[in-house]
């Protein structure tokens, strides 16, 4: 059984058991979060698909870490004008584990 879920603009695909990163909840580590914004429930050769969402279909997931991604370099440059500007950049992420699919 799988479902697609979606969560901080993006969508993923899980199944009970997986780990994913989704964009930075603010939720403590340890605690369990509910994704209600399931968009498609496929499990016992039945495929679901909402519009948009499938009512009363949620993912019950649980905070497994908060961190931080790799540095991305951002690097600003103007030719023959002396003008360089170099930052960096680390997106906070959530990392679940997905406990239960309830459709």
């Amino acid at each position: 059984m799988y479902a697609v879920v979606e969560t901080g603009g993006k969508q993923y695909r899980v199944a009970e058991g997986d780990t994913i990163f989704v964009e930075k909840l603010d939720v403590p580590v340890g605690e369990q979060v509910v994704l209600d914004r399931v968009l498609l429930v496929s499990g016992d050769g039945a495929v679901k698909v909402g519009t948009p969402t499938v009512a009363g279909a949620k993912v019950i997931a649980k905070v497994e870490a908060q961190g931080k991604g790799k540095k991305v370099i951002v690097f600003k440059y103007k030719p023959k004008k002396n003008y360089r500007k170099k930052t960096g950049h680390r997106q906070p992420f959530t990392r679940l584990v997905i406990e239960k699919i309830e459709a």
